[in-house]
């Protein structure tokens, strides 16, 4: 079956010195994508009606979305949902009708997602309105004893030199819920041991250094950071971490953090999801507890604060963002994309050649960016021959989805 066209503009900015690869699609069985949309999306339905005790008209729609997406073709937006048009135009006339599995996966993923805040009443009127239906499964991260490991670890490195600090502190933010890793001290010199298989490197890209030397010096406090954040909980909790020590120590005046405007991936950060890390932070004992005091002076400040844009749930690649949205990437010092899904709006959800340069894919970008991702899909570019050549001979091809290996990649 030919691949379907995309949306209009799809990746339009993105100029590699090579023809585009295809776009991911989700319909080779056996491939992680048709995974996803054949046993991950059900599931997740099936999760989320058994946290919340929805109404029978919430769950009659959620076992409608269930049978569509695994047998039906794409439905509309209702006509008075507010993002109709939005929707319209990002692709929602061109599928309509299409299977789920015909179309971008990454475009079906995130369609899945707006379609399932309408099946649990999140647009309403009633009095589900507003309600965020993964709340129950990142509370229960966010407090869970994990967390009390990793931020009673803070206490660790509060002797630590402040550059030792700060590299551990990265890669706490690299790994996310993985981020007791980050709080190693080889993690400050480093290195993220226990990541790979035998004879494979640490991290599969490592340009930590190049990202360092783009934050003004401490002390300076004149820089903008924009962070596009990836998860709540967990995760959340280390990007902060790392937020609170750039501008504690001068490297910034201030930080942007973009996170989502609804709902969104299960674990997706929202405005709501801040607010709640910063209180988990506040909240504890030792060091963590300044961390949650100096950030909710942040907020309160302006030196932090929250972002949400539209665009954050587009079923797009960020080549295609828009003026406003790329207006502010521009001026920024840096602009870090954190996790897996970010990264794959940043080089497009496409089926390329790994030694495909990170600077080729990105070159689009307006200004200075950086990815901090664990892999957990196949997208990937920026690795070297040598890199490419050692993970593959582990004969293990999860490397490039199962989150057990990571980057850091920087094009300046």
């Amino acid at each position: 079956m030919p691949e379907p066209a995309p949306p209009p503009r799809y990746g339009a900015r993105m100029t590699p010195r090579a023809p585009l690869p295809p776009v991911l699609l989700g319909d080779e069985p056996g491939s992680f994508p048709y995974s996803v949309l054949a046993e991950r999306h059900p599931a997740i339905i099936r999760q989320v009606a058994e946290d919340t005790p929805y109404d029978p008209e919430r769950r009659r729609a959620l076992d409608a979305l269930l049978e569509e997406c695994l047998h039906g073709g794409i439905a509309p937006l209702p006509a008075d949902a507010p993002d109709h048009d939005r929707w319209a135009a990002w692709g929602t006339d061109e599928y309509r009708g299409r299977s789920w599995f015909e179309v971008p996966w990454l475009w079906s993923e995130s369609y899945f997602y707006r379609r399932l805040l309408d099946a649990t009443g999140w647009y309403g009127p009633g009095p589900w309105q507003g309600v965020d239906p993964f709340r129950p499964a990142k509370l229960a991260e966010l407090h869970a004893p994990e967390t009390d490991a990793e931020l009673a670890a803070l206490d660790r490195l509060t002797g630590l030199p402040a550059g030792r600090r700060a590299a551990a502190l990265l890669h706490g933010s690299l790994w996310g819920n993985r981020a007791d890793l980050g709080f190693r001290l080889s993690a400050a010199s480093g290195a993220a041991a226990g990541t790979t298989g035998a004879g494979a490197p640490p991290l599969v890209a490592d340009d930590s250094e190049r990202l360092w030397s783009l934050l003004p010096p401490p002390g300076t406090g004149t820089g903008t950071l924009c962070l596009v954040a990836d998860n709540a909980g967990r995760e959340l909790v280390p990007d902060l971490l790392l937020v609170d020590h750039l501008l504690t120590h001068g490297h910034l005046g201030r930080v942007l953090l973009h996170v989502k405007p609804h709902p969104y991936y299960v674990s997706d950060a929202t405005s709501a999801d801040v607010l709640d890390a910063v209180r988990r932070l506040a909240g504890a004992t030792g060091a963590a507890a300044g961390y949650g005091r100096r950030l909710g002076s942040a907020l309160a400040d302006g030196r932090l604060t929250v972002r949400v844009h539209p665009f954050s749930c587009a079923p797009l690649p960020y080549a295609d963002a828009p003026e406003d949205l790329r207006a502010e990437f521009a001026a920024a010092t840096l602009t870090v994309f954190k996790g897996d899904l970010n990264y794959r709006r940043l080089v497009g959800d496409r089926r390329w050649p790994p030694t495909t340069p990170f600077a080729d894919v990105t070159a689009y970008f307006p200004g200075p960016v950086a990815a901090l991702r664990t892999l957990k899909s196949d997208v990937i570019t920026g690795l070297d021959p040598a890199t490419e050549a050692a993970l593959d001979a582990t004969g293990r091809q999860r490397w490039r989805t199962g989150g057990t290996h990571a980057l850091i990649q920087v094009r300046a």
